[in-house]
């Protein structure tokens, strides 16, 4: 049992288990941002190690990435955390599994989206909110393509809107909706993972991944310089989210 404050990561024979557990909603902050890339970063360093699960306590994965850190003052500290997360989870070469129920958005859905498989209840919902806020994903803008298609990845990305577990595993998304999502992302990693090479699954997730990662690791700084540098000095971008935190709706000066 890990002594992290915002997750947990339980270390199970060849699997390791990280659970968001920040009570309603599991918002993912900059402290759990460090807490996630701390343990994928264990789990890799340990080469018995096959898989990571990730998976949520509550009704929902999470909600996303906490809008008060998106604010011009905080936010390129917290774009920074959370880039680094997925440069440590291209680092550590590990096949990666997502359990989801309830929501799953922003920030969370980019990380569910960089996991090889995602199980989900039939109750989830994902989505790319942040254009609501007059902002941008920078990950799910380089990997749901890949993920999704482009057609698809647009869809979420420029209109925002939510998506239910069935849309998504039409494209092939999902791996499986059932009402039992950790149980069976559990089983399929225990007949599909746990029997194979340690070495051959890591090596395997470099190749077949390759072109992914290769895509982030050579364009999410751009992006994260595009959205600090350029968009957090729009009115729009620190309108929406001043009026989020103020439970109010943007007012848009389209500028």
């Amino acid at each position: 049992m890990s002594t992290f404050q915002k997750i947990s990561a339980e270390a199970d024979g060849a699997v390791t288990t990280v659970t968001l557990r920040a009570g309603k909603g599991n918002v993912i902050d900059k402290a759990m941002m460090h807490e996630i890339a701390a343990a994928v970063e264990n789990a890799g360093s340990n080469p018995q190690v096959k898989a990571i699960l990730f998976c949520a306590e509550g009704d929902h994965f999470s909600f996303g990435a906490s809008v008060p850190e998106h604010r011009a003052e905080v936010v390129a500290e917290m774009l920074t955390a959370f880039h680094a997360l997925f440069r440590t989870l291209i680092a550590s070469s590990l096949p990666t599994v997502s359990a989801v129920r309830g929501q799953c958005l922003g920030g969370a859905f980019e990380l569910v989206a960089f996991t090889h498989w995602v199980f989900a209840s039939p109750d989830a919902r994902f989505g790319q909110p942040e254009v609501h806020l007059g902002v941008f994903p920078p990950v799910a803008s380089l990997v749901l393509p890949f993920r999704v298609g482009q057609t698809a990845a647009d869809d979420l990305t420029l209109t925002g809107r939510s998506w239910a577990a069935e849309e998504l595993r039409q494209k092939g998304f999902l791996h499986a909706v059932t009402d039992r999502p950790e149980e069976a992302a559990r089983e399929f990693i225990q007949k599909h993972l746990v029997p194979k090479s340690a070495v051959a699954l890591r090596y395997t997730v470099r190749s077949s991944r390759w072109a992914m990662h290769e895509a982030v690791l050579k364009h999410i700084s751009a992006l994260e310089k595009m959205y600090i540098d350029e968009l957090m000095k729009s009115h729009d971008a620190n309108e929406g989210i001043k009026a989020f935190m103020e439970k109010r709706q943007p007012i848009w000066k389209n500028q």
